[in-house]
């Protein structure tokens, strides 16, 4: 009997969509992600030894790993099938390893998509692990694992414990803190804008024009004008008419994604991820199908094979007309230097597979990204639109003066949509809305008549917060991090405390503030952006073969460990600052205040020492009872429990930690149920933590 080849991936959906999709003579097994890393509890890296990694096998992979090694005896052949990232090749370097599969039969296949054709077209050209990702990977995890282990003990002892210092967080950290200093700072500086409402005498359709010609920092400088114009004659002095195209934006990039999907659809960039893991994994679409929707979504590059293309400008021509498609395929260059070529762009698996053919079959979150990655797709092979631009200069002449007053209006229109039709990339809140009104016909030289003057106050103000969108295009821009990386620091940040969202933007919270200041004091390199993107650069180059990765090793560590010597004797304890409350202690009669210590925050006395009392911090939750605030209690045997305020006339308590957001579905208290989901005392029913972060209602 022929013996069956074994395919092995990282997930069971994904693993479960290739099962059907191929014959059988294939088996496949998923690993559940990685299976071997560092040490949980130690350095685990040998640093006299060219920092030799003492890679360990995570717990409850031991009977993953014990099945593989059984299916792999059993094989015909063994493809080692993880994403095609360093990440995929390095889970399939550790299972080699951890498993004993060194042997002829096993070999490297990626799949780009998880459609049968490309599945059949790599099983038919199998390949070898790539070592140069392997060591960029290797050398990426060490670097981390030396920062954090190095530097997190100093946090603990001189700030609190369970801090934690990143190579990539802190410089993440470091900007949204910077910005925040930014806003603090700002002073703001008064000006006023000045808009005329005219019209020809011949027409009653009238068009505003903003003076260009003069800075008003003044309401009295305003009024001066104002004064000056009333009186003034108005005419036409030129009128400009501009023909202009704009293209269309390439298919998406990791970054691109997560910033369109926060700025359209407010996901946040951890929810994007999972929903486009799904999708590109593979979904039942009805009876048995099961494929995968989209391409890999962890890619830094705009490329698209040619068959994508000429299968998405046949679909154009056929569904919007010859007139929509450019006389060439639209050819992207790499967006972010050093994007791994080899990869795609994120796009659909077939273009005609509209996202309202397959509404049926997906969540609601799942539709929306496909529906967006599909447009993007569309767009970026159809052609341009063409728009025409009127400018219109308006000369005003007050008689008794000798200054000449110059006015603007301008109007764009479209002559010719192009991929407008279909979609437009979204802006940042910064960027503000464009607005064009229509202008009536003028000629130069005409008169006009002045119907009003609005004067404006403004004031100049501060650069905004960071959202998920600006956060993630300032780290593409600064370098810093990969596709792979985004969500996790965003994440990261948020768990640690460091910072808090206000209404979908960052804000560092004081610990955050404090543990960039002592990095930019003892460890300037950590936080540094460029020092961060040379380091990414570095891993870049040792994925091509153009860097070793154990003497990039011994380079980065060498400064690295001086500086941490001296900043174990120089870094000094501090405490973190108090916050005043509302509340009163019991005992004396002084305000309360919020303290942090070794297991979170709590209220204390502000007579401290003279005072001790203390008492838990209430969280946001309501009890579901009487309406008070719910605090966090610890019980005689010291578990943590969560029970109301207005004990001992309310009685209600719960071990699970309740959430300050409502059930969604009955308004009801929920409470965590896991890492990834609360659950709703009333109705029973689960939610994804990040369909709360992402809600409206949250941000």
């Amino acid at each position: 009997m022929e013996k069956k080849d074994l395919v092995i991936v990282e997930s069971p959906a994904k693993a479960r969509t290739i099962g059907r999709l191929l014959d059988g003579r294939y088996v496949v097994k998923a690993t559940m992600g990685h299976v071997r890393d560092l040490p949980e509890n130690k350095l685990g890296v040998d640093v006299e030894n060219d920092f030799a990694p003492q890679y360990r096998i995570l717990p409850g992979k031991g009977k993953i790993i014990k099945e593989i090694k059984t299916a792999a005896k059993a094989a015909g052949r063994i493809y080692l099938a993880t994403d095609p990232d360093r990440e995929g090749e390095a889970i399939s370097w550790h299972l080699v390893e951890a498993a004993g599969l060194k042997d002829a039969k096993v070999r490297r296949v990626i799949f780009h998509e998880i459609t049968k054709p490309a599945i059949t077209k790599a099983l038919k050209h199998p390949g070898e692990i790539d070592l140069r990702l392997v060591n960029a990977q290797q050398a990426r995890r060490i670097i981390d694992r030396l920062v954090g282990y190095k530097i997190s003990p100093l946090l603990w002892r001189k700030v609190k414990r369970g801090l934690s210092a990143g190579r990539v967080q802190s410089a993440a950290l470091r900007m949204i803190v910077e910005r925040e200093r930014e806003i603090e700072n700002f002073t703001p500086q008064e000006y006023w804008t000045l808009s005329a409402q005219l019209r020809k005498a011949t027409q009653e359709l009238s068009f505003t024009a903003e003076l260009v010609n003069c800075e008003l920092r003044s309401q009295a400088e305003a009024e001066k004008v104002c004064q000056e114009l009333e009186n003034s004659k108005f005419r036409v002095a030129r009128v400009e008419r501009r023909s202009t195209s704009r293209q269309p934006v390439p298919p998406f990039i990791t970054s691109t994604l997560q910033q369109e999907a926060w700025r359209k659809l407010r996901f946040s960039a951890s929810h994007t991820m999972t929903i486009a893991q799904q999708l590109y994994e593979g979904l039942p679409l009805g009876g048995e199908e099961v494929v995968g929707l989209i391409t890999y979504m962890r890619t830094d590059s705009t490329r698209v094979s040619s068959q994508a293309v000429a299968e998405t400008r046949a679909y154009i021509r056929e569904d919007y007309g010859p007139e929509f498609v450019p006389p060439l395929p639209r050819l992207f260059t790499k967006k972010v230097k050093g994007a791994q070529e080899a990869h795609e762009a994120i796009r659909p698996t077939s273009i005609r597979r509209e996202p309202e053919m397959i509404r049926p079959y997906l969540s609601a979150d799942q539709f929306k990204l496909y529906e967006l990655i599909w447009k993007r797709m569309l767009a970026s092979q159809m052609s341009a639109a063409s728009l025409e631009t009127t400018t219109v200069g308006v000369e005003a002449r007050p008689p008794a003066a000798e200054k000449t007053y110059l006015l603007q209006a301008r109007s764009t229109k479209v002559t010719f949509p192009g991929f407008l039709v279909l979609y437009a990339e979204g802006k940042d809140e910064e960027e503000g809305e464009e607005t064009s009104l229509p202008l009536p016909e003028l000629e130069e030289g005409e008169s006009l008549l002045l119907l009003a003057l609005s004067p404006e106050q403004h004031f100049t103000k501060p650069p905004p917060r960071y959202t998920e969108a600006t956060l993630i295009k300032a780290l593409e821009q600064n370098g810093i991090g990969r596709p792979s990386t985004y969500a996790p620091i965003i994440s990261t940040l948020l768990q640690r405390g460091y910072v808090r969202k206000e209404r979908g933007h960052f804000k560092p919270e004081d610990l955050g503030i404090i543990v960039t200041d002592l990095l930019k004091e003892h460890f300037p390199e950590v936080v540094d952006l460029s020092f961060t993107a040379q380091m990414e650069k570095k891993l870049d180059e040792i994925a091509w073969g153009k860097r070793e990765w154990i003497p990039t090793l011994h380079e980065f560590y060498q400064p690295f460990s001086e500086t941490v010597e001296r900043a174990s004797s120089a870094m000094q304890r501090v405490r973190l600052p108090t916050k005043p409350t509302d509340e009163v202690c019991e005992l004396c009669g002084r305000p309360m205040v919020i303290r942090q210590g070794r297991y979170g925050s709590f209220l204390a006395c502000s007579g401290y020492p003279e005072c001790k009392n203390t008492r838990p911090l209430p969280i946001e939750a309501r009890c579901p009872r009487c309406g008070a605030r719910l605090i966090e209690r610890r019980s005689r045997k010291g578990r943590t429990f969560y029970g109301c305020s207005n004990y001992p006339e309310c009685d209600f308590s719960v071990t699970s930690k309740p959430l300050p957001q409502p059930c969604p579905y009955c308004q009801g208290l929920l409470i965590l149920a896991s890492s990834k989901a609360a659950k709703c005392l009333d109705c029973g029913q689960r939610v994804k933590l990040e369909e709360l972060e992402a809600s409206p209602a949250t941000l």
